[in-house]
């Protein structure tokens, strides 16, 4: 095998996409992300919004969305809550409201059938061999394992390929708690809520349809779902209707430094979230993942003998874009410059 991918999310599913008339590719991936399922218990906690950034990489690479992928109503608002100092702001910004989870079977369709694509398995770990990269992974219950030239992980901000190759890598680190809820007259904008007393970083609302996404980014703790439960009880205080709980979800972000982008070592390489590309200010990867795993695909398609080193290079303009969202985040997160923010025509930030 030339190349083995951990994850077939969007980094993973467009970096297969992107080299699979060139090199032997397999895919390995936790979720069963090709057979159809109303519901996969293995799921990727997001609210899927597709920002501008996002927006601007597909149409960089070609790609235009099915309308199946798509949700009602689109977003081309947001209600910005300033719980402490009660302050309540609107102002447009464009969003594409998606499935999140057929928006990532969407990607993984389009891999050329010549991709071996392993659902349901789970990457264990991997070692370095005469013969290459030895990769053993866990399916229906068995070890495997595989050789390969090229080991990319794609496997988000809990890389296992990542904490293996970097185990004191100790980033900062929240968990995203998320819970779907019925509504019967959802709101048409996204909510973004920041609340000091829970959080350094922020909440938010999203409709879906006949349904609303309520979720909280939160520093690891014993104490995360008491203070879940009282940001949904504060979003009632706002004028919220929250209906009977559908599911809930949870999942890793990390809120990268610049010291926190890494591009790999040798002949083992990040992309997306794995890779620390993901916005500090935002906490949005879809276009960082986009970005990335085409960075590394034009690095191994034009400079096989000196992947790592291209790769690295071209990582200059994510690290350029995170320390320009960390100079706005002031803007989002200290109190007094987020109230000149919402109060003036900068509000934007």
């Amino acid at each position: 095998m030339d190349v083995v991918i951990i994850g077939a999310g969007p980094a993973g599913a467009n970096l297969a996409r992107l080299l699979a008339k060139r090199y032997s590719v397999m895919v390995i991936e936790a979720r069963d992300i090709i057979h159809p399922a109303p519901y996969d218990p293995v799921r990727k906690a997001c609210g899927g919004l597709l920002a501008p950034d996002a927006q601007r990489m597909l149409a960089r690479l070609g790609l235009g969305i099915p309308k199946n992928v798509l949700v009602d109503p689109q977003v081309f608002g947001v209600n910005v809550i300033d719980m402490k100092q009660k302050i309540t702001q609107n102002y447009q910004r464009f969003y594409f409201n998606i499935d999140r989870e057929k928006f990532d079977r969407w990607l993984v369709s389009l891999i050329p059938p010549s991709v071996t694509i392993l659902p349901k398995t789970q990457f264990v770990r991997y070692e370095k061999t005469d013969d290459g990269i030895k990769v053993y992974y866990r399916q229906h219950g068995l070890e495997k394992s595989v050789i390969t030239r090229f080991l990319v992980g794609a496997d988000g901000a809990n890389s296992l390929v990542r904490r293996q190759l970097q185990p004191r890598f100790t980033p900062k680190r929240y968990i995203a708690i998320q819970e779907w809820v019925k509504s019967d007259s959802p709101s048409t904008t996204f909510g973004a809520i920041f609340d000091p007393q829970l959080t350094d970083f922020y909440g938010w609302v999203i409709p879906k349809d006949q349904a609303l996404v309520l979720g909280i980014a939160l520093k690891p703790g014993s104490d995360a779902q008491e203070k879940f439960a009282t940001f949904k009880a504060r979003l009632t205080n706002q004028g919220y209707r929250f209906g009977q709980r559908i599911r809930s979800e949870g999942a890793f972000i990390v809120r990268p430094s610049l010291k926190d982008v890494f591009a790999g070592k040798d002949t083992i390489l990040l992309i997306g979230e794995a890779a620390g590309a993901i916005s500090p200010s935002s906490a949005e990867g879809i276009s960082y993942a986009l970005k990335t795993s085409l960075m590394l695909s034009s690095a191994l398609l034009e400079h096989e003998n000196a992947v790592i080193r291209h790769y690295e290079r071209s990582l200059w303009t994510i690290r350029l874009n995170i320390l320009l969202k960390q100079l706005k985040s002031p803007f989002m997160y200290w109190p007094i410059l987020r109230k000149f923010a919402l109060k003036s025509g900068i509000k934007r930030l």
